[in-house]
């Protein structure tokens, strides 16, 4: 009973925090409200007993991704004013979406209301339970292969991401961090002696 409590709870909070994302008026409140979403959904995963993908969630997500939006969300010149007068322009697109999931919640609701066979929930495991020792036993052994397909495809991701990154573009300054490195104050710096003037002197005829 505590734990059914516990999960609508977080599902409510949660909710809330996905309203606050497409709600804010400010991209950074949006971010946050993301992150705060993100963390009652590591609270649900962790009602269910899997712990190691509440932990990957915060540490992955809100540790690094959300970072990594907030920094270019704050690099990057967002125009407030455009993205409300956008909101409007989107609407319909977002009530059809909304649509589409309250149907296929009210389907679920449904069928378990009729008494049809649907997934029974999860049985508590014993003490000695890990599920990030059983989760590495399915990864390596049956997903191996689409493992290593998808760590090759990040890498190529990463490596086209730095080039694109390094071209070089027409009109645009370059750093070259060795030279900057190498340079001494002697080639920047040049000090010059002046003898002392008084004010009286300097306007003089």
């Amino acid at each position: 009973m505590f734990v059914e409590i516990l999960f609508w709870v977080f599902s409510s909070l949660l909710v809330i925090a996905g309203l606050g994302v497409i709600l804010s008026r400010n991209p950074v409140h949006s971010a946050l409200w993301l992150v705060y979403a993100f963390f009652n959904s590591a609270c649900i995963w962790l009602l269910l007993e899997a712990e190691f993908l509440a932990i990957v969630l915060v540490l992955v997500y809100v540790g690094a991704v959300m970072v990594l939006f907030l920094f270019v969300v704050m690099m990057l010149d967002i125009k407030i004013e455009l993205k409300r007068g956008q909101f409007v322009r989107y609407a319909l697109v977002a009530a059809l979406v909304a649509g589409v999931m309250l149907g296929e919640i009210y389907t679920v609701v449904k069928v378990r209301s009729l008494g049809m066979p649907a997934m029974a929930a999860p049985l508590p495991h014993p003490a000695g339970y890990s599920n990030t020792q059983e989760l590495a036993k399915v990864l390596y052994t049956d997903y191996v292969y689409p493992f290593e397909l998808a760590a090759v495809l990040l890498l190529v991701a990463i490596v086209a991401a730095i080039v694109l990154t390094l071209r070089r573009r027409a009109g645009l300054t370059r750093q070259n961090p060795t030279e900057q490195v190498a340079v001494r104050a002697a080639d920047r710096l040049v000090m010059v002696k002046m003898e002392p003037t008084r004010e009286s002197e300097e306007k003089a005829p």
